[in-house]
């Protein structure tokens, strides 16, 4: 058996070897931290790099994502299919080792790490994911969900506010199977960090409910498993086990330094690096004893086999137990999901048209669909009841007990959102969380990376416009149009019952983020068609057609489909043939075929949109004349109706616009 520290070492020089030759990268967290992932992951990690997608692997999260070659070497090392060209393509367009580890790009990475601090709020999401599964699937001497989730983090992370947001809920839920490492070397991009970083990091994590395991000397194997084995023994508590290392650990002239942080050791230090640790192998050559020493998979299929015998033991003694984890770990909905929401649809199409909140309408739909979704895992931070996120469905997940499937995030909207992105990432639940649309600023990186990783996380966002009202211009969002922006987003501002409805099977069935934006005052009241399901599913469809030839044009989302519904009648008084268009998913009807938006916009045809919101994105669909009614500053502090008077956002006006397009 190789000496440990050449184990490390060979984490160390694909590092150093790597970032030289692509001049550029980080390769002082992975020279670094290298002794303590090669305890990590040769003593304690279980996982199966033949199978990356083991449901019951443990995870492992590198928050501080600028050191990936950490990631790359160790996923090379341990046999995941990552080869010595794939490293030495690291940075290249299309390779498997991009700047950053990134989800869905390379096998064996968990989540998108590079924004600090997110990963480790991810790894929090990971964690309690495990522990709300294991709660509903374990059963006497079935221990089916059993994995922990390691995550390790640096200065940055912890500066980052979302990392205390996670810390202080994953304290406060006993979060006992999540284990995190500080890489206390204290260095930054600037310098040395006392001068801006001069935290008690231990004393905060014991603050927050955490175990902590301080003073752990980061290169002595010894001390590390030592600490790794003490963590494993917490049943009450997450773990933090604080790693004193020094950044570009072997480099003679810039170890401990910040120049070994972000660039290339050049090709001189490269070489006393190499006599400095004894090694005495060629740029990218690891020896094959020290590559078997390394290779995980024999020990990780074994792991997994064990525990596919538990399985099927499992499933000979609990067979809709097991059958309901395999489907959810599939990421399939429940048979009857489409059932559900047909009788849903009809609830609404038999029924007469109400004024009612768009937020309430969001709430009944979504209490009647997760009566037979039990893996949706719901919650809000602190505004539960103004959102409505709470339904008739709802039970409260409590640090004690976990079977509910309501979390109560308090007022961390932006650790809320990356937890989520962990439970999505592990699997097994669909989380969606609500807070105010002025919040999504607060949550919008990590909504920003839902949507890179693909992930099924579900933003409901309420409190939508200046109709807000007495609250003034500080809750009266803009952010619509910045949501819509983002790549691989599907945004919902519905304006009806049946619309929430159709957003939140979209949302469900979506391998992708979604928001789904509720407004807090009420939509227009009208009866809908059974045929309007299917245009709402592309995001807009005709609401109503006075004649089979429009003179004008009136598209709205959300609750101004009000207006339009009162401006119309205005025009049809005065004989003008009128129709109204409802486009609650806009990037989704952007992407419908060009004769299908005719259908629905006329195109030529004199076009008025309306939305309280900036009116820049709705420019987009006008090919003929028109304008577009919305809002381009900051409201008042008023009532929501007088609030829309001030803005001009009212039927008269909408009329006016539309007489002059006319004439």
């Amino acid at each position: 058996m190789f000496h440990r520290r050449e184990l490390a070492n060979a984490i160390r020089f694909l590092t150093v070897d790597v970032v030289q030759k692509a001049n550029s990268g980080h390769p002082g967290t992975a020279m670094g931290m290298a002794d303590i992932a090669e305890v990590l992951w040769n003593d304690f990690l279980r996982h199966n790099p033949v199978n990356p997608r083991w449901i019951n692997r443990d995870r492992f999260v590198q928050s501080n994502g600028h050191g990936s070659m950490l990631t790359y070497s160790l996923l090379h090392l341990s046999g995941y299919g990552v080869t010595i060209q794939d490293l030495k393509d690291h940075r290249k367009l299309h390779s498997k080792t991009p700047g950053h580890p990134e989800y869905g790009v390379t096998a064996g990475v968990e989540t998108t790490t590079g924004p600090l601090g997110q990963g480790f709020a991810t790894a929090v999401g990971m964690a309690l994911a495990e522990k709300k599964l294991a709660q509903e699937f374990n059963r006497a001497g079935f221990p089916i969900v059993d994995h922990f989730t390691y995550v390790f983090v640096g200065d940055g992370c912890l500066m980052e506010g979302v990392a205390q947001e996670a810390a202080s809920l994953a304290g406060t839920l006993k979060l006992n199977k999540l284990v995190a490492v500080y890489d206390d070397n204290k260095i930054s991009i600037d310098g040395e960090t006392p001068g801006w970083f001069a935290d008690d990091s231990a004393a905060r994590f014991r603050a927050l409910g955490w175990n902590v395991i301080a003073d752990v000397d980061g290169h002595d194997a010894g001390a590390i498993a030592a600490a790794f084995a003490a963590a494993r023994q917490s049943q009450d508590r997450p773990t933090m086990i604080c790693c004193k290392t020094v950044i570009g650990y072997g480099s003679p002239n810039k170890q401990g330094k910040e120049e070994v942080h972000g660039a290339p050791l050049g090709v001189e230090e490269v070489a006393r690096t190499r006599e400095h640790l004894g090694w005495a192998h060629e740029a990218f050559i690891v020896p094959d004893a020290v590559m078997q020493a390394w290779d995980a998979r024999p020990r990780g299929e074994k792991a997994e086999a064990e525990w596919r015998t538990l399985f099927e033991r499992y499933r000979t003694k609990h067979p809709d137990l097991a059958a309901e984890l395999e489907r959810r770990s599939a990421g399939r909905l429940p048979d009857g999901f489409d059932a559900a929401f047909a009788r849903e649809a009809d609830r609404i199409l038999g029924g007469e048209p109400i004024r009612q909140p768009i937020r309430k309408a969001s709430n009944r739909v979504l209490g009647n669909l997760l009566e037979g979704l039990p893996e949706v895992i719901g919650g809000s931070a602190d505004v539960s009841v103004s959102t409505l996120a709470w339904t008739s469905a709802a039970r409260s997940i409590t640090p004690d007990d976990f079977s509910g499937n309501f979390v109560h995030y308090g007022v961390r909207e932006f650790g809320m959102s990356a937890m989520m992105n962990g439970m999505a990432a592990h699997g097994g639940l669909i989380p969606y969380g609500a807070c105010y649309l002025v919040f999504s600023d607060y949550s919008r990186n990590a909504v920003r990376l839902s949507a890179l990783m693909g992930l099924k996380a579900i933003f409901l966002y309420t409190h939508d416009s200046v109709g807000v009202g007495e609250d003034g211009p500080t809750h009266q969002p803009e952010q619509l149009v910045a949501l819509r922006a983002v790549p691989n987003m599907s945004l919902w501002r519905p304006g009806s019952e049946l619309e929430a409805l159709v957003a939140w099977e979209s949302a469900l069935k979506r391998e992708g983020p979604s928001v789904i934006v509720a407004a807090r005052q009420e939509g227009g009241v009208f009866a809908h068609e059974s045929s309007d399901i299917d245009g709402i599913r592309r995001g807009g469809y005709v609401l109503k057609d006075s004649g089979a030839k429009p003179d004008i044009v009136l598209a709205a989302t959300g609750s101004e489909i009000g207006l339009i519904l009162e401006a119309a009648a205005v025009l049809e008084e005065q004989g003008k043939a009128v129709r109204l268009a409802s486009i609650p998913n806009g990037n989704l009807f952007a992407r419908q075929d060009r004769g299908y938006q005719e259908s629905v916009l006329a195109f030529g045809t004199p076009t008025v949109f309306v939305e309280a919101a900036s009116p820049l994105y709705w420019y987009q669909f006008l090919k003929g004349p028109g304008t577009v009614v919305g809002v381009d500053r900051f409201g008042e502090s008023a009532p929501g109706p007088e609030i829309y008077r001030v803005m001009n956002l009212t039927a008269e006006r909408i009329v006016s616009e539309a007489s002059q397009l006319l004439r």
